[in-house]
């Protein structure tokens, strides 16, 4: 039997069982997530080949679930060769008869917490209900409660009031000389609020957060690592812009050098938040707040040329998508920050970091050199405090010296 969908075409057998009339809806949905034809060939045997193991298991559709899964993996493995993805497509066919109600979903045997994982439960739901504060912020903090809960109380019970301040500074003093300068002040950060939110419950009687001991500034680490220009220029010429994928990083990291945006704010860049005809693009930046910036010309011709020429076929809104299926946008900036890392490899540049922020860095130096006002930098780049646009002053000790004037009496 011939299954095509969106230009692809496999040939397999009938579909046989009794999941047979959901594999063409099930080919159809495969095929718009942007697989090629041998994956799309894989997803479809499997399906048929688990429709069939059910209908001799003599199993309903609806009393399916992962169990069977499994059972049918272990029996294909000894009735067939395995391939590398058996697993993730039996999963996506089951996935997908989830969303079409032909089985019913599990509910899962509820996880018994430890003390201190439900404590770091509660202070997450803390965070999020009565801060509001940001997932990623949360994500952040909880951690390192979690660390700190088990540290004094191992497996036992959490019992906050009787958190004293030893406990507090032993812990700061044996972590914090382990992590970078801005992890180590997220620990402090987070351990703050979390004894805040003990006094907020009535369990921490004394102001413990005021014994967290302060992690030392000192000023020369805080200097932004920058890539220079000659760097970005080479960086640049070595993408390969006749494929889908070069012509997508190409306007990637077009965005991180001419507008120095955050790799967040490029993963969640949307079509609407591009405004062609004002020539201009709107940014989702931190806490929420949009921006919007000048869109260089250079910059639009990449991002035209990857939309036409090098952009996947799909639904999703994100301009810039994962190049394998499924299709969808980039995961988060961990991704962008694979994509820059693979640049600079392939330009053989050594840079101060295989990071994406780098790229912002060098901007703003680059800004600096050219006579630009700390106010417009920190618009560019979305500085909230000009404390923060401050640090650039540091990096570019040479334009620097050309504001000192001489010493009376000249060197000696």
């Amino acid at each position: 039997m011939k299954y095509s969908t969106n230009d692809q075409r496999v040939q397999l057998p009938p579909p046989d069982g009794p999941l047979a009339a959901y594999i063409g809806p099930f080919c159809e949905w495969v095929g718009e997530q942007g697989y090629c034809a041998d994956s799309l060939r894989q997803r479809i045997g499997i399906a048929i080949g688990f429709s069939q193991w059910v209908g001799r298991q003599a199993l309903s559709p609806p009393s399916i679930d992962s169990r069977h899964c499994a059972r049918y993996l272990r029996y294909r493995a000894r009735h067939h060769k395995p391939y590398t993805g058996d697993a993730r497509a039996l999963s996506q066919f089951r996935e997908f008869l989830l969303a079409r109600g032909a089985i019913m979903a599990v509910e899962p045997t509820p996880v018994r917490l430890t003390p201190v994982e439900r404590c770091a439960q509660g202070f997450s739901r803390y965070l999020h209900e009565e801060r509001l504060l940001a997932a990623a912020t949360v994500v952040n903090y909880v951690p390192f409660i979690g660390r700190f809960l088990k540290d004094r109380f191992g497996a036992g019970p959490v019992e906050l009031g009787k958190l004293r301040a030893a406990d507090v500074m032993r812990f700061v003093r044996h972590e914090a000389p382990r992590l970078h300068l801005k992890r180590a002040k997220l620990l402090t950060t987070a351990l703050r609020s979390f004894l805040r939110y003990g006094c907020y419950r009535g369990e921490v009687a004394a102001d413990l957060a005021t014994a967290v001991p302060v992690v030392a500034n000192w000023s020369m680490p805080l200097i932004p690592r920058a890539i220079g220009p000659d760097q970005v220029r080479r960086v640049l010429s070595r993408i390969d812009r006749r494929s889908g994928v070069g012509r997508r990083d190409y306007a990637i990291l077009l965005l991180l050098a001419r507008l120095g945006l955050r790799a967040s704010e490029i993963v969640f860049l949307e079509l609407e938040d591009i405004d062609w005809e004002a020539g201009c693009l709107t940014v989702r930046g931190k806490g929420g707040r949009r921006t919007q910036l000048p869109l260089p010309k250079e910059v639009g011709d990449a991002i035209v040329e990857y939309l036409r020429r090098g952009r996947p076929r799909t639904s999703s809104r994100r301009v810039f998508l994962c190049a394998s299926a499924p299709t969808r946008g980039l995961l988060g900036a961990s991704t962008l920050c694979t994509i820059v890392r693979r640049a600079l490899h392939r330009a053989g540049v050594e840079a101060p970091t295989t990071g994406a922020h780098q790229f912002r860095h060098g901007l703003a130096v680059e800004m600096l050199r050219r006579g630009a006002s700390l106010g417009e930098i920190g618009e560019l780049l979305g500085h909230r405090s000009p404390e923060t646009t401050k640090l650039y002053t540091k990096v570019d000790l040479q334009a620097l010296r050309t504001l000192a004037l001489p010493w009376p009496g000249g060197v000696r």
